[in-house]
Parts: C-alpha cells; sequence; structure tokens
C-alpha cells in the first residue's frame, strides 16, 4: 500500500516541480502567434480548449497502452514501478513535451520533419518510411483486438467488424479534427481516467477492509527478475521495451504535433504534453498494482498468463470482479473504444506526417483521400496477419522511435545554446536499451539471441559511440 501511494504522490508530485522546471526551461512565451492561429483551416488547424486537448492527447497516447503494457510488465515484479515513476518523469513526459512545443515552433510540423529540421534531410527520410511503418503496425494492432471482441460478442464475421472499423478510420481520418475526435474523444478519456479511478479506489478499499487482501510492496528481495520465464524475458532490456507506454513511448511523438496544430498558447503544453503521460503513468501504476494483486502476487500473474489468458481478459475479469455491473460496461469501453480511437489517430498521423513529406496542402478533401486510400488499403492487408507477430515489431519500433525523437531534441538544445544534458541523457540511456534488446532478444522476439556478455558490450560501446558522435562532432558541425 505505501509503495502504490508514494509511487502515485511522487508522480503527482513531478507535475508541479520537474514539468514547471522543464517549461521554465524550454522557454515558453505566450506572445508567440501558435499555429492554431497563424495557420486555421479548418481541418488539422483549429484552435481547442486547454481541457479539450488535455483528454484527447490523454486518449491519443494512452489507449490501452498503460493498461495491457503495465499488466504485461507487472510479470517482472514490484521492480516495474521504479522503471513507470523515474521513466515517466524523467523520459516520457519530457519527451512528449518537447516533441509537441518543438513542433509548434516549427508551424505545427510531423515528427519526421522535426528530425529533419535537427538531425539532417536523410535522417528525416529514413525516420518519415519508419514513422509510417509503426503509424500503420500500431492502427492494425488496435483493430483486430477490437474486431476479435466484437466478433465473439456478436457471434458475426470478425472480417465484417474489420470492415467497420477501417470505415470508421477513414472517415476519422478525413474530417476536421474538432468534428469526432474533438467531441467524442474527451468523453473517452474521461471513461478511461474513471476506469482506473475506480480501480485504484476499490484497491485502496480492499486493503483496509478486506482481511486476506494487501497490496505488493517493493523490498530488497523483490527488486529482482520474477518473471516466469526469466531466460527469454530478461529484465534489462525487456521490462524496458514491454512496459513503454506508461514510462516513455516513442509512438507519443507522432501524436504531439495533433494537438500542437491546436494550441493557442505555449502555456498549454505543459498540461497537455507533460501532464498526459504523467496522467498515463499514473493510469500504468495502477493498472500493474491491480494485475499483481488480483492474482495474490506477481507469480499468480505470471501462472494466469503463462497458461494463456490475455490482458484484455485480465482486464474484462478485474472489472467485473472488483466493480460489478458498472465494471462490465467500463471494460467494453476499455478493451474495445479506446483500443480503436489509438488506432484511428495513428492513421490520422500517418496522413499528416506524408502530406508533410510530400509537401501536400490537406485543406482539400481530394488531397487528404488520395494519401488516406492507400495507407488503409496496406494497413487492411496487414490486418490478416497474426497479432502477435505484428506486436513484437511494434514494441521496439517504439522505443527506437524514442530514442530518435529524444536525440533530436537533444540537437535542438545545442542549437538554441542550452543544457542537452536534460535529453542526451535519456537518449543515451534509451539508445543502451535498444541496442541491447536487439543483441539479446529472442530471434521469436526480433532479437538477435547473442550472449549478454557480449550483447552488453556491444551495446555500451554503440550507445557510447552514439553521445559522443551527438555531443562533440554533431554538436562542432551544427552550432
Amino acid at each position: 500500500m505505501l509503495t502504490f501511494i508514494i509511487s502515485i504522490s511522487i508522480l503527482i508530485l513531478a507535475y508541479f516541480s520537474y514539468g514547471k522546471f522543464i517549461e521554465k526551461f524550454f522557454s515558453i512565451d505566450d506572445s508567440k502567434i501558435t499555429p492554431a492561429i497563424k495557420l486555421e483551416d479548418g481541418v488539422d488547424y483549429i484552435p481547442m480548449k486547454k481541457w479539450k486537448m488535455f483528454t484527447i492527447q490523454f486518449l491519443n497516447i494512452a489507449g490501452l497502452g498503460p493498461i495491457f503494457g503495465a499488466i504485461l510488465g507487472a510479470m517482472y515484479g514490484p521492480i516495474s514501478y521504479i522503471w513507470i515513476v523515474l521513466g515517466c518523469i524523467f523520459m516520457g513526459a519530457v519527451h512528449d513535451y518537447f516533441s509537441g512545443m518543438i513542433s509548434i515552433r516549427h508551424n505545427g510540423i510531423s515528427m519526421p520533419e522535426i528530425v529533419g529540421k535537427y538531425l539532417g534531410n536523410t535522417t528525416k527520410y529514413l525516420v518519415s518510411i519508419f514513422t509510417l511503418m509503426l503509424l500503420i503496425f500500431v492502427g492494425v494492432a488496435f483493430v483486430n483486438g477490437p474486431a476479435s471482441l466484437l466478433a465473439a460478442m456478436t457471434k458475426t464475421s470478425m472480417t465484417w467488424w474489420l470492415y467497420i472499423i477501417f470505415a470508421y478510420y477513414l472517415i476519422a481520418t478525413l474530417l476536421p479534427i474538432n468534428k469526432i475526435i474533438g467531441k467524442i474523444y474527451p468523453l473517452f478519456g474521461i471513461a478511461l481516467l474513471i476506469m482506473a479511478v475506480s480501480i485504484a479506489v476499490v484497491m485502496i478499499y480492499m486493503h483496509f477492509q478486506v482481511s486476506d487482501f494487501s497490496l505488493n510492496e517493493i523490498s530488497l528481495s523483490s527488486l529482482k527478475n520474477m518473471h516466469c520465464i526469466p531466460h527469454k524475458n530478461i529484465l534489462f532490456p525487456m521490462m524496458f521495451i514491454v512496459l513503454s507506454c506508461g514510462a516513455i513511448s516513442g509512438f507519443h511523438s507522432t501524436q504531439s504535433p495533433m494537438m500542437a496544430r491546436c494550441m493557442t498558447k505555449e502555456s498549454y503544453g505543459r498540461p497537455v504534453f507533460y501532464g498526459s503521460m504523467i496522467v498515463e503513468g499514473i493510469v500504468a501504476m495502477i493498472w500493474a498494482t491491480a494485475a499483481m494483486n488480483f492474482y495474490g502476487d506477481v507469480d499468480g500473474l505470471n501462472q494466469s498468463i503463462n497458461s494463456g489468458v490475455k490482458p484484455a481478459q485480465i482486464v474484462n475479469l478485474i472489472c467485473n470482479t472488483w466493480l460489478g455491473k458498472s465494471g462490465a460496461i467500463i471494460a467494453i469501453i476499455g478493451v474495445i473504444a479506446c483500443p480503436i480511437t489509438t488506432g484511428d489517430t495513428a492513421f490520422r498521423s500517418a496522413r499528416l506526417s506524408l502530406a508533410d513529406l510530400l509537401k501536400i496542402n490537406q485543406s482539400n478533401i481530394k488531397s487528404r483521400l488520395y494519401i488516406s486510400i492507400p495507407l488503409f488499403i496496406v494497413g487492411f492487408i496487414l490486418s490478416q496477419i497474426d497479432f502477435a507477430t505484428i506486436w513484437k515489431y511494434v514494441g521496439i519500433s517504439n522505443q527506437i522511435l524514442s530514442v530518435i525523437m529524444l536525440w533530436t531534441a537533444s540537437a535542438y538544445l545545442m542549437k538554441n545554446n542550452k543544457n542537452h544534458l536534460y535529453l542526451s541523457i535519456p537518449a543515451l540511456f534509451m539508445s543502451l536499451v535498444c541496442s541491447s534488446y536487439i543483441l539479446v532478444a529472442p530471434y521469436s522476439s526480433g532479437g538477435l539471441f547473442l550472449s549478454p556478455l557480449l550483447a552488453y558490450s556491444l551495446s555500451v560501446v554503440f550507445s557510447i559511440f552514439l553521445y559522443i558522435f551527438m555531443t562533440v562532432f554533431w554538436k562542432n558541425r551544427n552550432c
């Protein structure tokens, strides 16, 4: 109980302390005319209220990420709490803030365009392709699950649900952002928050009222890898890849520019970008704690998942058991509506990224169709691939994107003669995580399966070289 309360409290305090420091460090200026006002087009550049942008941003970056990811991360034990708290405060929230604020300073451009500004055009084109692939994979990953659940609930064909969801995706991607996303998404964002808060309240109540229920605490004995298959799920780096949403996620850098195009004041950046990530960290803490304690302990959770129980089933079971009839409704919103909303914003981001790359104005519906239809054709084809296969590549691709954005933000600071360490140290750490994952992870998870000693040695050398290159050679050449 103490671990849970302290962790949540630290996350909240961080918003008012480190978040405020980062805002001041960035040097916001509310006298600057933002892209939402300067480039308003009635489609993507539309001024929005702060609270609405916060709920949309939260839903865009969250969806099922801080729920499913937290449940899978909880399999490693209470040590996952440390990653959620420290990763969210010093990496994830800072990553999201800079990806949104740099976009504002450059007319709301998308993530690949930001990369091009500070890491060069060659990097921009490579990242554009990489980002498009990730966004399509994310969109596809979050259509299969809801389609299969809807098919099971209605006893109909999954293919028909795929058609329906993809049709909705297309409409939501083409329409102005204030028509569907601006009106419906705040409600889903609030529902996701109510879902998490309800679970937290029940856990606290049961801790004090139910004799055989006590929330697990962090202890010296628990600071180890508690995964049931530790040789295939090495604590470092695999937990840092599995548990991304709630700590740091590169996908968020593709979403922040959408709200950057709707922000009327730079001071809104802290609640919308930094604040949304802090709230996502809180949601991840709640669900990691719920997953561990619903089954009694970490071993119980591991046994359940190892026996074939899926995260969606765990969410459904926890909601129905702890929240009763209202939990069933909340679970449906959680495992069906939320992933769909993440999927369609992924495709919308893909449209914006491709439009920025090809310099195609999006104020005309025909221009939006030219870009969107090919994206959805590719997405529908990929939806026929097994979800587990797609998700393996989403995880590592997602974190590689966070590395690129962190180094880009570090380069931005160098260019503006600011202390780059606030971004380059997280960039160095995530470079080490991603490079070691690629080298040490099993073949089935997209890695090369080298011996840990060799993999870690090569990763350290690569990461240090990258750090020196960015902070010495790149800085001297470009600043």
